[in-house]
Order: structure tokens, then C-alpha cells, then sequence
């Protein structure tokens, strides 16, 4: 049986990890998790007189370096001069060159929100009227690439450190002490370890690049790395490492002197160890705390002790069971985990999970603000699998409860046997000794009358016969050991060194053959095999949690995204309120030439300021879709003097034409101009007004 579970739990492991890895790399680029609320020239504009200076507004505080806004020209060339300037820190802006000629100019902007996550983003404004030729208004490469990657596996690897070294420690001081002496638990709990101190170490590397250029060489720039650490999260990450040397200390005392100690002296240092243990934890939680989405936003001063909180149930429920299932697989069979360890396991876990709702719940609540952003943003999609996954998860655990439970009552129940069985066993021998007692009485007491009687008829040449037939007797003996020593030595010496191999030997089969036999009794029992399988359940589940958790860090809460929609649709339109269905125009057109009648119809969606589709259908007059040799759509509106705007659409199939992301600036009466061409040398334009809210 163990050789079929152990290639199972082997190939289960990696395919859990690889769907955890798959989701990482699936998660793409950091988020923003300050959004832009606001800009002076707003996206889309279309100024009269080239500005003085460009401003962006944030969602929440934002750091910024000497190249984090930049205004390039319509040629791609840089327009802004100096370092930008802040107030309050969400808002900044940057001064422009002077006597900027018109053209439509790019803003884009990288900059560090101060839940510790990149963001960067584009977007355009004119001057004048837009241009012919634009700079491409594709945000820079924040928290992406193979720098971004590397970053979100160091988190993930971080995660999962943490989780195991708590976890596993909380388990042996509140579970099982006597698995403190177990080489297993020790190797997962020293795992832990040095998981989180590298993954720590790797973050402080990538974290200049990470915000930055996305440059893999910059990972070992000593000037960036000094940058780093005078923001908020390289001093979170520094107090982390050197939290990590006092709980290195912590680990050496559980599987040193701890173990060593008897029982009882056992109890006085688990105070100590727990009280330490706690207070290292908690400042371990702490650094992501104080550093990511807990520390910003509303109630940060209730946010960051509850995300504490929240951060070591986790790890005391999803470690815990990493050492649980490590010593239920891969632990000594003449040590196996006891069923009253596991049951107290199973209540610290179940305390873990009440931890968690409550201080999920005001997450949740904190950082969504609506039941429509469950499901209306990708923060709130994401929760609800984190919730699906959690639920399966207790769910596995109810049953690990139930086999613990069994468990627990066979061994009482073997206990009772045991018991019972001594006891029968005392009995026996009992009154096995009680029948040997009167045989070895009367024996005596024969022995006892033949010697008197002898003594008392013999005479003292019997008596000197005796003693000569016993000196004879020991000088024979005597001469008989002394002509046989010196073979004993002889042989002693040649044979002595080979039989303590062969002892050694055998002595090492029989341990080996004793300690399959007693792993394959304990894998027998029905019980553990069950609730070896269902902890195993345990652990898949929580690998991929672990992965959803991680994303979930990275992405832009729900809270943030929606604020952030709402103003950018109350700050996108100068003039009336957009409209929210399609505009179409039906223009018929006679080119004088045969076959050159018919009606065009033009459709623009959403018919608003910003991004749209644009269809161009043309039909003969009996509603026939035909198709003409050219057709061309310009964009004016002439009462602020912009246009014509070109628009080249794509033939798609008979008489539909296509273009996406047409461009309109601002809001208003805008002429619709369509030219139609039948033949070489006839063709006509004709117009109509449409209003682009």
C-alpha cells in the first residue's frame, strides 16, 4: 500500500504546483492599484492654446522619480522639462516647453502607489487640432516581463514560507510536542525558513527593476538597491530579514533544547516559546501589513491589525497541515502522529477558519464597497473563487474531522485491548508460578534429608577422598583451559572483526525489516489511510489557494476600480452627458454614372467622446448590398474649428466596410462626410450632422 500512496502524493504535489505556477503566470502584469482620477488636459482634449504645464490627480498617495511623467510630441519627442512637482501626494504635475505647436501630444506616467504595486498607464491630448501622426499611447511595461514574473513567484514563494514555518511551529508547540524530536517535521518547519528568508532576499533584488525599467540588469544596480531601501516597502522587506534572524533563533531552540527536555520541563519552556513564537509571527505579518493594500484606504489604523490577524490564521491553518501531512506520509513508523495530536490540530484549525471569516468579511467589505463589484471587477471575481475555494476546503476538513474522530476511538479502543490483554497476561503468569512452587519445595526438601544422612555414616577417609577427587578434577580443568586458551585467542583474533560486521549487519536488516513492518500495520488501518487521503485533499486545495491569494494581492481592489470608473466618466465629456446607443446616418448618393445610385449608411458606436466602431454599409436603392471601388469618411466639427478628421475603413465583405478606435476628441455637432466613388472618374460626398455626446 505505501508504495502505490507515495508515487500518488508525489504526482498530486506536482501537478498542484504546476496549476498554482500556471495561475501566476496567467496574472500578467501588477494592476494598478491607484487609479488616475483625474488630468489637466483631460484624455481626448482639444485645447485652443498649448498649456503650461500637464497635472494627473491618483486615487491615493503615489511616489514619483524624476522620469515618471513624461509628454512626448507628435514625433515621439520629450516636450516636458524639470522634475515633477506634488501636493499631498496624489496629485502631480510637469511643466511643459514653451510655445508648443499643435498636434496631438502623449502623456504617459509610471509611478508607485503606496500599497507598494506599480502603476502606469497613457493617454492623449491636442492642441489646436489633432494630428495626422500620433505617438503610440501604450502604457510602459510596470510590474510586467520576465522581471514582473520573478517578482510574483518570489511573493507566492514568500506566501508559502511564512505559511509553513508559522504553521509547522504552532503544530508542534500546541499539537504534538514529542514531534519536535521527528526529522520530518524539523525538515518542513527549516523549509519554511529558508523559503521566506530567500524569497525576501530575491524581492529586495527585483524590487528596483520591478517598478522600473522591467530590466533583469538593473536587479543588481547597488544605487537602485539603495534607492529601495528608502521606501516603504524595502524597509518592510529589511524588517523582515532581520525578523527571520530572530526566528531562526526560535527554530534552533524547538528542535534543540526543547526536544531534549523531559515532559514536564517541557511545559515551562512551551510558554516561552509560544509567547516568542507570537510576538516573531506577528511582526513577520506585519511587514506585509504595513506595506500593501491593508496600510492605504479606508480605516488603515483597524485594516492593519486585521490583516495581521488574519495572515497567521491563515499560516497556522494551511502550515499546520503541511506538517500534519508530512508526518502522516513521510514520518518514522515507531512515531507515528498520535490520534489526540490531530484532534487538537482539528480544533486549532477550526479556531483558525472562525479568524478567518471574521477578518475576511471586513476585508471584503473594505475593499469592495458594493455587491456589484463581486462580479463587475476582477478583484471581486477573484474573491469569489478565493470564497468557492475556502468553502471546498472546510469541507474537506469536516472530513478530516470525521476520520480523526474514528481514529481517535480505535486507538482508544486499542488501548482498552492492550490493557486487557496485560492484565490476562499477569494473571497467567501468576499462576504459573503458584504450580512451580510445591515442586521445587519438596525437591529441597529431599536434597536437604539425603545430604544430612550422608554426613552423618560417612567416615574421614570418605571426606579426604572427596577432596582429592576435587583437586584432581581442578587440576584437570586446569590443564585443559591452559591448552586451549591459546587456540581461543588464536581463533578470536581472526574471526572477532568479522563477526561484529555480520552482528552489525543483521542487526541493521532486522531494524529495517521491524520498520516496514510496523509502517505497513499503521498504514493498514483503515482510519489513517482516510485520513491520510483527506489531508492530502487538504493540502491541493490550499496550494492553489495560496496561488488565488497571491493574484488577489496584486490586483486593484473593486473599491479603487469603481471610484476610479465613475470619475473617469464624470471628467471625460466637456459638454453634454454621453449618450449610450449607436448613431446612424443614412445618406443616399447619385454619382451620375449607371449603376451609381444608392444609399450609404453610416453607423458610430458608442457615438461619444473617446474610442469607437464605425460601419459603412452601401446599398443599391432595391436594398442590395453592392460594392463601390472607394469609399473615405472625414470627421468635422466646425464650430471649434477641428477637421476634417480622417477615417479609412476596412473592406470586409460585400458593401460593409469597417474601422475601430476611431478617435473624437470632444463632444458636440459633428458632420459626417462620406465619399463615394462608383468608377474611375465619378464620385460624390455627402454629409450629415450627428450629435457625439
Amino acid at each position: 500500500m505505501t508504495q502505490t500512496i507515495a508515487p500518488r502524493f508525489r504526482t498530486l504535489v506536482l501537478l498542484l504546483l504546476a496549476a498554482a505556477c500556471a495561475l501566476l503566470a496567467g496574472a500578467g502584469p501588477a494592476s494598478a492599484h491607484a487609479a488616475l482620477t483625474g488630468s489637466d488636459p483631460q484624455q481626448g482634449a482639444v485645447v485652443d492654446r498649448a498649456p503650461a504645464q500637464v497635472s494627473l490627480t491618483f486615487s491615493e498617495s503615489v511616489s514619483v522619480d524624476d522620469d515618471s511623467l513624461r509628454v512626448l510630441d507628435p514625433k515621439g519627442k520629450r516636450v516636458d522639462e524639470g522634475s515633477p512637482s506634488g501636493t499631498g501626494g496624489t496629485s502631480y504635475s510637469v511643466k511643459l516647453h514653451a510655445g508648443l505647436p499643435d498636434g496631438t501630444y502623449t502623456v504617459t506616467y509610471q509611478v508607485v502607489s503606496a500599497d507598494s504595486h506599480p502603476v502606469a498607464g497613457a493617454y492623449t491630448f491636442s492642441v489646436g487640432a489633432p494630428s495626422d501622426t500620433t505617438v503610440s499611447a501604450s502604457p510602459q511595461a510596470a510590474g510586467g516581463g520576465f522581471v514582473g514574473g520573478l517578482y510574483g513567484v518570489g511573493r507566492y514563494v514568500s506566501y508559502a514560507g511564512f505559511a509553513v514555518l508559522v504553521g509547522g511551529a504552532a503544530f508542534v508547540l500546541a499539537c504534538w510536542p514529542r514531534g519536535s524530536g521527528v526529522r520530518v517535521v524539523q525538515r518542513v518547519v527549516v523549509s519554511g525558513w529558508l523559503a521566506l528568508t530567500a524569497a525576501t532576499l530575491l524581492l529586495l533584488l527585483l524590487r528596483g527593476s520591478y517598478t522600473g525599467s522591467g530590466k533583469l540588469g538593473d536587479v543588481f544596480d547597488l544605487n537602485l538597491l539603495g534607492e529601495v531601501l528608502q521606501t516603504k516597502t524595502g524597509a518592510a522587506l529589511v524588517s523582515r530579514l532581520l525578523l527571520l534572524a530572530a526566528a531562526a533563533l526560535f527554530v534552533a531552540v524547538l528542535f534543540g533544547a526543547y526536544d531534549k527536555r523531559e515532559d514536564e520541563e517541557k511545559r515551562d519552556l512551551t510558554f516561552g516559546l509560544a509567547v516568542g513564537g507570537t510576538v516573531v509571527a506577528a511582526g513577520l505579518a506585519a511587514t506585509w501589513a504595513m506595506s500593501e493594500h491593508a496600510s492605504v484606504g479606508l480605516q488603515a489604523g483597524l485594516a492593519m491589525p486585521a490583516d495581521v490577524v488574519h495572515l497567521i490564521a491563515v499560516a497556522t491553518w494551511l502550515g499546520g497541515l503541511t506538517a500534519l501531512l508530512a508526518a502522516l506520509y513521510r514520518g518514522p513508523a515507531d512515531t507515528p502522529v498520535p490520534a489526540d495530536a490531530v484532534h487538537r490540530f482539528s480544533r486549532l484549525a477550526f479556531g483558525s477558519v472562525i479568524a478567518l471569516v471574521v477578518t475576511g468579511t471586513y476585508q471584503s467589505w473594505r475593499q469592495l464597497g458594493s455587491w456589484t463589484a463581486f462580479t463587475d471587477t476582477r478583484y471581486g471575481q477573484l474573491l469569489l473563487l478565493k470564497i468557492a475555494l475556502v468553502a471546498v476546503l472546510v469541507g474537506i476538513a469536516y472530513l478530516s474531522r470525521r476520520w480523526t474522530a474514528q481514529l481517535a476511538q480505535a486507538t482508544a479502543a486499542g488501548v482498552v485491548r492492550q490493557r486487557e490483554k496485560g492484565e490476562r497476561q499477569g494473571k497467567q503468569e501468576k499462576r504459573d508460578k503458584g504450580e512451580r512452587a510445591p515442586v521445587g519445595a519438596s525437591a529441597a526438601r529431599k536434597n536437604g534429608k539425603a545430604a544430612s544422612s550422608g554426613n552423618g555414616t560417612g567416615s574421614g577417609s570418605g571426606k579426604a577422598s572427596g577432596t582429592d577427587a576435587k583437586a584432581g578434577g581442578a587440576k584437570g580443568a586446569a590443564s585443559r583451559s591452559g591448552s586451549g586458551s591459546g587456540s581461543a585467542k588464536k581463533s578470536g583474533a581472526s574471526n572477532g572483526s568479522g563477526s561484529s560486521q555480520r552482528a552489525a549487519q543483521l542487526a541493521r536488516q532486522r531494524a529495517a525489516v521491524d520498520a516496514a513492518r510496523q509502517k505497513r500495520q499503521r498504514d493498514a488501518d483503515p482510519n489513517r489511510f482516510g485520513l491520510r487521503r483527506s489531508v492530502l485533499a487538504e493540502a491541493g486545495v490550499a496550494v492553489v489557494l495560496l496561488a488565488v491569494t497571491t493574484v488577489l494581492t496584486q490586483t486593484e481592489p473593486g473599491r479603487t476600480e469603481e471610484e476610479a470608473k465613475a470619475t473617469g466618466a464624470s471628467s471625460s465629456a466637456t459638454a453634454p452627458a454621453p449618450t449610450t446607443g449607436a448613431v446612424t446616418l443614412d445618406m443616399p448618393f447619385d454619382t451620375g454614372s449607371q449603376n451609381g445610385r444608392g444609399v450609404v449608411r453610416v453607423e458610430l458606436d458608442p457615438a461619444r467622446t473617446g474610442a469607437n466602431d464605425l460601419h459603412l454599409y452601401v446599398e443599391r436603392p432595391d436594398g442590395t448590398a453592392f460594392d463601390i471601388p472607394e469609399v473615405k469618411v472625414a470627421l468635422t466639427q466646425k464650430a471649434k474649428d477641428i477637421g476634417p478628421l480622417p477615417v479609412a475603413p476596412d473592406h470586409i465583405t460585400t458593401g460593409h466596410w469597417s474601422a475601430s478606435g476611431v478617435q473624437i476628441p470632444i463632444a458636440g455637432d459633428w458632420e459626417v462626410a462620406v465619399t463615394v466613388r462608383t468608377s474611375d472618374i465619378d464620385q460624390v460626398t455627402v454629409s450629415k450632422n450627428a450629435q457625439i455626446g
